[in-house]
């Protein structure tokens, strides 16, 4: 599986779209705490952006994030599993997914996180709502694909950490891992098995992760995608490279 600028850009558009209305009411609530500014979109981008096929969410009910990740999952023809640990949660979780036109890639699965999760293996992108205190147990018995995978752990209290489990490597390879906190409440775990995670460093000219290897990679040509918000009339210009 390679980068899928397209995917990660209309992905990213359907997201700001579909969560604009909620995102105003939250703004007009005092009682409710906003969410950072394009979180959910940039959640959107990085699952249709790396093609994630089976992409699983532990949440205490629909959100943006799960919004989110089902418009990324219908940009890249997978599937969304959301995992709500309270029975009351699914039917205004299924209003939500429906008013959003996104329910037809959205299975919803109701009970213990510890004993539906394990059902689920090679999991491309999951994301994990760390505001239960049984998140790390969570966090540890996701089935990654080693090949490629995001693990986001997602309204991290000040001061904790989310995935701390080691992934085991295959046959072919070692299997790495690189951490990156997006905000304050957001942290994300890269998982592949390049050497140098190429795939990881889009942006950044492919330059190996190792440290040790510092030669210059070639240049990659870039290109700009225009896209209008057909409802707000926004113009939206997306820098995008290509691979030589």
């Amino acid at each position: 599986m390679v980068w899928s600028p397209e995917s990660a850009a209309n992905a990213y558009l359907d997201t700001l779209k579909l969560c604009k209305n909620e995102l105003e009411r939250k703004k007009s609530d005092p009682s409710v705490i906003p969410v950072q500014p394009q979180k959910s979109e940039f959640i959107s981008a990085l699952a249709a952006g790396t093609s994630a096929q089976l992409i699983v969410e532990v949440s205490p009910e629909a959100s943006h994030s799960t919004i989110a990740l089902a418009a990324a999952a219908r940009q890249t023809g997978g599937r969304l599993v959301c995992i709500l640990p309270q029975e009351e949660s699914l039917a205004p979780s299924k209003e939500v997914m429906e008013e959003s036109g996104l329910d037809d890639v959205v299975d919803f699965q109701v009970g213990d996180p510890a004993e539906l999760l394990p059902k689920y293996e090679n999991i491309d992108f999951s994301l994990v709502d760390c505001n239960s205190e049984s998140y790390e147990d969570v966090l540890k018995i996701i089935d990654v694909n080693p090949k490629k995978s995001v693990v986001v752990a997602n309204n991290l209290k000040e001061g904790r950490e989310g995935l701390s489990m080691e992934v085991p490597g295959g046959k072919d390879g070692m299997v790495r891992s690189e951490k990156h906190m997006i905000g304050n409440r957001m942290e994300v775990t890269m998982i592949g098995r390049n050497a140098g995670m190429g795939w990881l460093k889009k942006g950044k000219e492919g330059m190996n992760t190792t440290g040790s290897d510092k030669r210059r990679r070639p240049k990659r040509k870039i290109r700009w995608v225009k896209k209008i918000d057909e409802q707000s009339g926004e113009e939206h210009l997306y820098r995008l490279a290509k691979s030589l």
